[in-house]
């Protein structure tokens, strides 16, 4: 397989192994593309078999056959600064630690090309431009769309380099909590397990992805109810959707993750008193109940530690207040 620039934009050049009913699904399973986004370029006339523009995603292929896959030059996001309501939990002359609401894409990109948190830096901080790379404005990592709590910003480049560093060396604290389905056996534990983009649905990570990465999450559980538990995260590795994917695998997806079965259909699997609970649960957690609590790390002026902390937000008190009304018995 190819892959080159062409005019900004990108061309894919595959020759399958194997023969297969559809085109989409045998594409989907060498490029780092979703089905819906080849489906979407089949469309457009923008994928061809030896020569041949394809017109149905449901084109058979045979093996030997040369595709090629003409992605089209992206726009580039607005970074306009916008007056997006933002608070911080710490400052000083080299970096900001932001408590993200959830909700905030953390950078432009498709589909949410404004409304973002860097737009959102460019206007409380403008000396944040620049920062890191011309698109950064200083972000040194991310967090989810729906994660709220800490998330680190450099206010020069000097600091960028000297925060980036710390993150590559594993040196910063990462602790989340999170309120999850059922009851972990244990009070404290590992999650230890490769991490990788899932083969059939590349929006998702998995454990059991052809090529993880290493992946270890440490945890506790501080309180428990009814149909959940409250658990402390420290992520060791910072892989994406980490915390998720370690949780789903264990069987205890986090309340409100629909996409790795956290969602609705989760209160199913309880009975009687605990499922009227569940259903209970589920309705008031409408986005994925995990959120970046205390980061800590040098600071650049003198190295000293800073530890910095989000308070949860209102709508996971509101959660947590439901999840204590029912204990566990």
């Amino acid at each position: 397989m190819s892959t080159q620039n062409e005019s900004a934009g990108r061309r894919h050049e595959v020759t399958l192994n194997a023969a297969s009913p559809r085109i989409d699904r045998a594409l989907a399973e060498v490029l780092p593309l979703s089905r819906t986004r080849i489906q979407a370029l089949i469309d457009g006339g923008r994928v061809a078999v030896d020569g041949v523009v394809v017109r149905r995603a449901s084109q058979e292929v045979v093996a030997g056959s040369v595709v090629t896959v003409d992605e089209p030059p992206k726009r580039e996001p607005s970074l306009a600064p916008e007056s997006i309501p933002l608070g911080w939990v710490y400052e000083d002359d080299d970096c900001i630690v932001v408590d993200k609401p959830a909700g905030l894409v953390v950078h432009p990109a498709p589909g949410h090309p404004t409304g973002t948190l860097v737009n959102a830096l460019l206007y409380h901080r403008p000396e944040v431009a620049g920062v890191g790379g011309e698109r950064k404005a200083g972000l040194v990592h991310r967090l989810d769309k729906d994660t709220s709590g800490c998330l680190l910003v450099a206010k020069n480049d000097r600091a960028h380099h000297y925060l980036a560093d710390q993150f590559a060396a594993r040196t910063v604290t990462k602790r989340y909590w999170a309120f999850i389905w059922g009851h972990l056996s244990n009070a404290e534990g590992v999650f230890d397990a490769p991490i990788g983009r899932a083969q059939q649905d590349r929006q998702r990570m998995s454990t059991r992805a052809r090529k993880g990465r290493s992946a270890r999450t440490a945890w506790r559980v501080i309180e428990r109810y009814l149909v959940g538990d409250c658990v402390e995260l420290t992520l060791e590795t910072g892989r994406t959707h980490q915390v998720r994917v370690h949780l789903s695998d264990a069987g205890h997806p986090v309340l409100g993750d629909t996409r790795y079965g956290g969602g609705p259909a989760r209160a199913r699997g309880f009975h009687g008193a605990q499922q009227a609970v569940a259903r209970q649960v589920a309705a008031m957690a409408r986005r994925q109940a995990l959120h970046a609590h205390r980061l800590a790390f040098d600071r650049l002026s003198d190295g000293s530690r800073v530890e910095a902390e989000a308070p949860l937000p209102a709508d996971l008190i509101e959660l947590r207040a439901l999840l204590r009304q029912h204990p566990i018995a």
